[in-house]
């Protein structure tokens, strides 16, 4: 344990610890602060380790290199009569003050600094310690060093419009001449009136937005807005060598936005490294560059197609329909999407407004053309590039099912010759709707289906039935047709109330089974998958279905339904649309005599079966019962 005799030096020699490590302390930064005239000068210096009041006085002194060490009283926190003469003037305006941070923190202020303002500055902190002890002043070197920062500009915005997707390029030249180790950066920037939040009259602030600089270090970098463009490529800045030690900054912009409007300047900076590594601007200048006005392409842009309105053509005629881009400003290289969409087609109500419409073809960019709904449109048409902005669709030879309401839409990518796949259009338009009708020779068919008489189907036979499908026409056609198998409908017998007569039920709805089909080029399709069918021509109007190995399944209401195809004049064929039904024809599969003579040797086997069971079942019982009789004790 410590004794009382050891207790007080300790507390002797901490009281003296806490006396001389807790004392007042004055630091400003060190080593010598190199500054550029006719441009701010802030100085801090903080205070540490005192007594008394949390809000500490500071008083400023200059020791002017030129003054042969004389002191001379800067400003003052709690005298206002403490500047001498030379800066009097100067305090009472304002361009020499002392900010304050904090309590214990401070900073001297001078907004112009002037070339008899360097020399040696002291920050001094009147006592309020109980004892003096510790320091209560510091001093810092200030060199003011020449303002040689230098920026021009050989190129100004005259203020016409320019079109949305011009290339805009702006150019700034800057240089410094400076003994000293100086760093330069410039910057492009934009002021847009009416943008942001308004002022508290009401009124308008103007927004500044950095574009994209180079900083201090020569590195690149892209303001926050213009990140996105600036790794797309759209906005680039270069360093160039110039004239008469100034450099030239040239910031080109790829497609100018309605965004973009606004007014443009470019600000170069001038930086040095204090001895504490940190860098502080220590001059910088802005020159206007001018006004840019952006006009919308929406203003100017239309699409129109022709033959306006509608056309009317014979089926197998060729269709020609065009496409012109207008408005489009010529100095602007802009990549187009042309696509030709249809609404509506021969199977509608009413042409061009029923269906969903979906695109016919497209032409990208880069020229490639592709087919949308029908790809087999490709080998029935094109679309070409006949003029600058000048679109044509040709089909050969159109189709009852090219019928319906076509329009042009076009997809503008103002400035972008070659957009990426993720590049959005920068408008798009639609053209108004042509109307195209086609009209076919007149076309009749009739189909009959007919059983051929012979013996009675049974399991196992083979079905043929024939189709007579009549085509009546001017122009050569070829017919397809189909068979189709609805299920025989079941006969229930139920007794009426008031008679004995036998209703049928209602006749249930089932979709029908296709079987097969004879195409219009000769080509067989069989549908079914149990049964062996095939089906031929037998003559230029005849056609036969044959079901090979019948089973009970492929009995049935058979119908026999024909289309005509029509030949445009290159030699293509095309569904005319135009169709026939027979009437339905019931085929019925009876049992073989085979079968027949089954029911009754199934019929004595089961009863046989069923009596010898009785018998032995009957025998086994009585058997038990006497056998537990005769077990029984008497």
């Amino acid at each position: 344990m410590m004794t009382a005799s050891m207790k007080t030096p300790l507390l002797v020699f901490v009281h003296w610890v806490l006396q001389y490590a807790v004392c007042r302390d004055v630091s400003v930064p060190v080593g010598t602060i190199y500054r550029v005239a006719g441009f701010p000068l802030s100085l801090p210096c903080t205070v540490s380790g005192f007594e008394g009041s949390r809000t500490q006085d500071f008083e400023w002194f200059l020791y002017r290199d030129d003054a042969a060490g004389r002191q001379m009283g800067v400003v003052s926190t709690r005298d206002k009569g403490f500047p001498y003469a030379p800066f009097q003037a100067r305090v009472r305006s304002g361009e020499v003050r002392v900010e304050r941070d904090s309590g214990d923190k401070v900073r001297l202020v001078i907004q112009r600094l002037r070339a008899e303002d360097q020399g040696k500055y002291e920050c001094y902190t009147p006592s309020t310690d109980s004892t003096y002890q510790g320091n209560y002043s510091a001093t810092v070197p200030v060199k003011v060093i020449p303002d040689t920062l230098q920026i021009s500009s050989s190129r100004v915005l005259a203020g016409q419009p320019v079109p949305e997707g011009a290339e805009l390029t702006l150019t700034c030249s800057a240089g410094i001449q400076s003994e000293q180790l100086t760093h330069l950066s410039v910057m492009f920037g934009k002021r847009s009136d009416g943008e942001g939040l308004g002022s508290g009259a009401g009124g308008e602030v103007s927004t500044v937005r950095e574009i994209i600089s180079i900083d201090k270090l020569l590195r690149v970098i892209p303001g926050h807005l213009y990140k996105k463009r600036y790794n797309d490529g759209e906005i680039i800045l270069e360093k160039r060598n110039g004239e008469a030690g100034q450099d030239m900054y040239v910031m080109k912009m790829r497609a100018v936005q309605p965004d973009d409007s606004g007014s443009y300047f470019c600000e170069a900076s001038q930086w040095i490294r204090d001895p504490d590594r940190s860098w502080q601007k220590i001059a910088q200048r802005t020159l206007d560059i001018g006004n840019l006005t952006v006009q919308q392409l929406a203003e100017s842009l239309s699409i129109t197609s022709s033959p306006r309105g509608g056309v009317t053509l014979q089926v197998g005629s060729p269709l020609i329909l065009t496409c012109e881009v207008l408005g489009l400003p010529p100095e602007v290289n802009s990549g187009l999407l042309v696509q030709w969409m249809k609404r509506g087609s021969v199977s509608s109500d009413v042409t061009g407004t029923g269906g969903v419409e979906v695109e016919v073809v497209r032409m990208s960019p880069d020229g490639v053309v592709s087919w949308g709904d029908d790809l087999s449109r490709a080998s029935w048409g094109s679309l070409e590039k006949v003029a600058e902005r000048r679109y044509s669709l040709k089909l050969f030879a159109a189709r009852p099912l090219d019928s319906g309401v076509y329009r042009c839409v076009v997809s503008v990518y103002a400035g972008r010759a070659n957009p990426g796949p993720a590049t959005p259009a920068t408008l798009t338009q639609r053209s108004e709707g042509v109307t195209v009708n086609l009209t076919s020779s007149d076309v009749l068919v009739a189909a009959v289906a007919q059983l051929p008489r012979g013996p009675l189907l049974k399991r196992g036979s083979t079905i043929t039935l024939i189709c007579n499908a009549t085509v009546t026409t001017t122009g050569p056609a070829q017919t397809e047709v189909q068979w189709l198998r609805w299920p025989i409908p079941v006969i229930k017998k139920e007794q009426s109330p008031a008679s004995d007569v036998t209703l049928p039920d209602p006749p249930v709805e089932e979709n029908p089974k296709l079987v097969a089909s004879l195409m219009y080029d000769g080509v067989a399709k069989i549908y079914t998958n149990g049964s062996e069918v095939s089906v031929d021509r037998l003559s230029a109007s005849s056609y036969r279905l044959r079901v090979h190995a019948a089973t009970m399944d492929d009995q049935g209401m058979y119908v026999c339904r024909a289309q005509v195809w029509g030949q445009v004049p290159h030699g293509g064929w095309y569904n005319t649309g135009v169709k026939a039904e027979s009437k339905p024809v019931t085929v019925y599969l009876y049992a073989r005599a085979a079968d027949l003579l089954l029911i009754p040797l199934v019929i004595g086997v089961s009863s046989a079966l069923f009596v010898g069971i009785v018998i032995i079942a009957t025998v086994t019982c009585c058997f038990m019962k006497r056998l537990a009789r005769q077990r029984t004790p008497k």
